[in-house]
């Protein structure tokens, strides 16, 4: 990558801003992070101590009165501000990052890529787990046929946490676009379909388990896709023993990984890419196993290496997309077909019934 970076401005320095985007962002060569935009003072001071040469704005209208300063716009900021912010983004004529999920209904996504269609302008979407190491190393298994051909596909993303944290992502509001369908959801779900292909059909079962959580914590979505394959998807914070993160089986054998990506908690402790040469990888006592006729957890299959997690791809793609015409990494009409798999499962689970798409 050569010439001037290409200079980033960031809306919102919460948990995505802070931990996520920014890290990465400055981590990646041909871009800088320019702008940093939060009203709240601790995170501004945050920001600063982390990124001393960046700029602050209180509000994204400032940032949006000097885009001539600014290459690209990346909002990480509450759910329902990613529509607006998003729109007001590319008709300022700048490109546009947007967290998942980008919207909350499948048609306001469209309404968005084909805005960007008709500016000529890249929108993408950060969804950063088709880079963790296990779908990473599950993509390799899938295409060198290690499985044959897969029949089900069971993906967990769970969590113990009995007392709700309280904010946005909580909230009962509907305007917020919280709850754990639409959070841990957009992942499980864009996995699924980049795996698997479209879906035709989904099944849901959504509860509000905690006191005191106002959406859903604990959701259920079976999808059954146009190939044939099965996918059982589980995202919870009250799973008070978790299962497995994949259990993939196949027509051959199976593949079971336990324990999440690591570069999520690397990068809450302050870690960064580029600094040493063991970014994404794990330990060999977490390596997921391969077999047929035996649980793994009783000597059956066989270990197998997975890859390293590789989140700082995203921002390389993003980069590589702007400077050179390559591929989106993630475009907005991808992340509408997981709406329309997070939107019928939301009827379903409402209805009792399974939704065709």
């Amino acid at each position: 990558m050569t010439g001037t970076p290409l200079r980033v401005g960031l809306v919102g320095y919460g948990l995505a801003g802070s931990v996520f985007h920014a890290p990465l962002i400055a981590a990646t060569e041909g871009l800088t992070l320019d702008t940093v935009v939060t009203s709240n003072p601790e995170r501004q001071a945050q920001a600063r101590a982390e990124f001393p040469d960046v700029r602050l704005a209180a509000t994204a209208d400032e940032l949006f009165a000097r885009t001539d300063e600014l290459d690209l716009i990346v909002i990480a900021s509450p759910n329902k501000t990613h529509v607006p912010l998003a729109t007001a983004a590319l008709e300022a004529g700048l490109p546009v990052v947007v967290d998942k999920p980008i919207a909350g209904t499948a048609a306001e996504a469209r309404h968005l890529a084909f805005l960007a269609e008709e500016r000529g302008l890249l929108l993408t979407v950060f969804q950063n787990r088709r880079w963790d190491n296990d779908f990473l190393t599950l993509r390799k298994l899938i295409a060198e046929g290690e499985l044959g051909d897969v029949w089900r596909f069971e993906s967990r993303f769970e969590r113990w946490r009995p007392q709700p944290k309280g904010g946005w992502r909580e909230s009962g509001d509907p305007a917020e676009i919280g709850g754990l369908l639409y959070d841990l959801g957009s992942h499980v779900v864009d996995q699924a379909l980049v795996l698997f292909g479209p879906a035709t059909a989904v099944y849901a079962e959504s509860d509000i388990r905690r006191p005191g959580a106002g959406t859903d914590d604990d959701t259920f979505i079976a999808l059954t896709h146009e190939s044939g394959v099965r996918s059982h998807l589980y995202v919870s914070a009250t799973a008070a023993q978790l299962g497995p993160r994949f259990r993939v089986l196949g027509s051959q054998a199976g593949y079971v990984k336990y324990g999440l990506d690591p570069q999520e908690a690397a990068l809450r402790d302050g870690k960064r890419p580029g600094t040493s040469g063991d970014w994404g990888t794990e330990p060999e006592s977490l390596w997921g196993h391969i077999g047929a006729g035996e649980s793994p957890l009783t000597g059956g299959g066989r270990p197998v290496p997975t890859l390293p997690g590789d989140y700082p791809a995203y921002y390389a793609a993003v980069a590589a997309a702007l400077r050179d015409g390559a591929p989106n990494p993630v475009t907005a009409l991808e992340a509408a077909a997981a709406l329309d798999v997070l939107e019928a499962a939301r009827r379903s689970a409402r209805d009792g019934v399974v939704v065709k798409l």
